[in-house]
C-alpha cells in the first residue's frame, strides 16, 4: 500500500486535509467518497519520489513532546501484543496533526513492504534520532521490541521532563528581568526628562543623585538604540564564534568553572548521558556504541569530548567507571554508582539510578537559583526605583528649604 495526501470537501463545503493508505489514487478517492467527502486533490506522498525527497517532506521532524507521546503509544500497543503494522495503523488514526499522521503512515508503508521498523525509522532521521533507531534495532534483534519501546518512552518522557524543569525554573526570573528593564527604560526615557526639566529651569545647583539620573536618562535617550544594537551584534558574534571548535571548547570549559552554573551544567549533561546509556545497554546495544550515541546527547563540548575519550579507554579494556573518573568532569557520585553497577553486573540499573540522582541534583540547584534570582531581581528593581524617586524628591526638599 502507498500513502496519499488528500484535500477534500465535506458535506458543509469545508476543506478537509489528511493522509490515507490505498493501493492506487483511484482507490484512495473511493475511500474518500465512502467517508462522505468529495476529493479535490489526491497526491502520492511516496510514489515517484526518492527516499531523500520523502525525508525532506518531514525535515522539520517531530517535537520532543510528539516523540515522547508516539513512543509511549507505540510501546503500549506493541506491549499489548499487536503486530507492528496494526499498531502503526492505530497510531495513524489517533494522530491529530497531519504531518505526524503522514509520518506514521509512511512508517507503516515501509513495514508492510517488508522493512524492519528500525530501517523504516532510519529514513526519517530528523524525526527519529540515532539513539531511537539503535534501541529499536536492538529490540527487534533480541525479540524484545515492546520492552525497548517502553524504555524509549521512559527516556523521552524523562528527558522532556528535565527540559521542562529547566524552563519552568528560569522562566520567572527571566520574565521578571525583562519586565523590570522595560519599566526602568520607560521611566528614564519618558517620565524622568519631563520631571527633571522643571528643576533645570530653576537655575540652582541640583543634588548629585539628580545630576546622575539626568546623565543616565540622556545616555539612554541618545545611545540606547545603539547600545541595544551593539548587544544584539555581540550576541550574534558570540553565536558565530561558538561554531568554532576551539572557541566552543574554551567557552564550555569556562562555563564548567562557574560556581553555581558549572555544577548545574555538569549535573544536567551527566543525567542525559547516564539515562541514554541506561536505555541503550538495557535494550541490548553494545557499550561502546551506546557511549558514542550518549556523547551526542551531551551539549557541553568539553564533557562531550571527555565521554568520547572515555569510550576510547573502554575500547582498550579500561572499566567504564575508571574511564569516566579519569576525565574529571563527571560527578564522583555518578562514577561510584557506575562502578557499583559494573561490579554487581547491573550496570543499566545503576546508570538509571545515577541519572535519577543527577536529575534530583539539577532540580535542587534550580530551586536554589530560582529562590535567589527572583528576590534578587525584585530588590534590584526596588533599588533602581528608589534611586529615581530620591533623584526627583531631593530637589523638591531643597526648594522647600529655600522658600522657608
Amino acid at each position: 500500500m502507498a500513502a496519499f495526501e488528500y484535500r477534500a470537501l465535506d458535506a458543509d463545503g469545508r476543506t478537509q486535509r489528511g493522509v490515507l493508505q490505498a493501493d492506487t489514487a483511484r482507490a484512495a478517492r473511493g475511500v474518500l467518497r465512502e467517508r462522505g467527502l468529495v476529493p479535490v486533490e489526491v497526491d502520492p506522498v511516496r510514489e515517484g519520489a526518492s527516499s531523500a525527497d520523502v525525508s525532506s517532506y518531514f525535515r522539520r521532524g517531530l517535537g520532543r513532546a510528539e516523540l515522547a507521546l508516539l513512543s509511549r503509544q507505540l510501546a503500549t500497543l506493541v506491549g499489548a501484543g499487536l503486530p507492528i503494522d496494526e499498531a502503526l495503523a492505530a497510531l495513524a488514526e489517533q494522530s491529530e496533526r497531519a504531518r505526524s499522521r503522514a509520518l506514521v503512515v509512511q512508517l507503516r508503508s515501509r513495514v508492510m513492504e517488508g522493512a524492519s521498523l528500525a530501517a523504516a525509522l532510519a529514513e526519517f532521521p530528523d524525526s527519529f534520532p540515532a539513539l531511537f533507531r539503535a534501541t529499536v534495532a536492538a529490540g527487534e534483534s533480541s525479540g524484545r521490541l515492546g520492552d525497548a519501546l517502553a524504555r524509549l518512552a521512559d527516556y523521552t518522557e524523562s528527558r522532556d521532563a528535565l527540559t521542562r524543569t529547566l524552563f519552568v525554573a528560569l522562566a520567572y526570573p527571566l520574565l521578571l528581568t525583562v519586565v523590570a528593564l522595560a519599566i526602568v527604560t520607560g521611566l528614564l526615557v519618558y517620565v524622568v526628562p519631563q520631571v527633571v526639566s522643571v528643576f533645570e529651569n530653576l537655575g540652582q545647583e541640583l543634588p548629585f543623585v539628580t545630576r546622575a539620573l539626568i546623565a543616565i536618562a540622556a545616555f539612554v535617550q541618545d545611545y540606547g538604540v545603539a547600545t541595544l544594537l551593539l548587544a544584539v551584534l555581540a550576541a550574534l558574534a558570540l553565536r558565530l564564534l561558538l561554531r568554532r571548535v576551539e572557541f566552543r571548547l574554551g567557552f564550555d570549559r569556562a562555563v564548567l568553572k562557574l560556581p553555581v552554573v558549572g555544577r548545574l551544567v555538569r549535573a544536567t549533561n551527566t543525567a542525559r548521558a547516564a539515562r541514554t546509556l541506561a536505555t541503550l545497554t538495557a535494550s541490548g546495544v553494545g557499550l561502546l556504541e551506546a557511549m558514542q550515541l550518549a556523547a551526542g546527547t551531551v551539549r557541553n563540548r568539553v564533557m562531550h569530548e571527555a565521554l568520547k575519550r572515555a569510550a576510547a579507554r573502554v575500547r582498550e579494556g579500561t572499566a567504564l567507571a575508571r574511564a569516566l573518573a579519569e576525565s574529571g568532569y563527571f560527578p564522583p557520585v555518578a562514577v561510584r554508582l557506575v562502578a557499583s553497577g559494573e561490579k554487581s553486573g547491573k550496570l543499566d540499573a545503576m546508570l538509571e539510578q545515577a541519572a535519577a540522582q543527577q536529575a534530583r541534583e539539577v532540580e535542587a540547584s534550580l530551586a536554589v537559583v530560582a529562590a535567589v534570582l527572583g528576590p534578587g531581581v525584585i530588590v534590584l528593581v526596588g533599588g533602581l526605583v528608589l534611586f529615581i524617586v530620591l533623584a526627583i524628591l531631593l530637589p523638591i526638599f531643597e526648594l522647600n528649604t529655600l522658600i522657608r
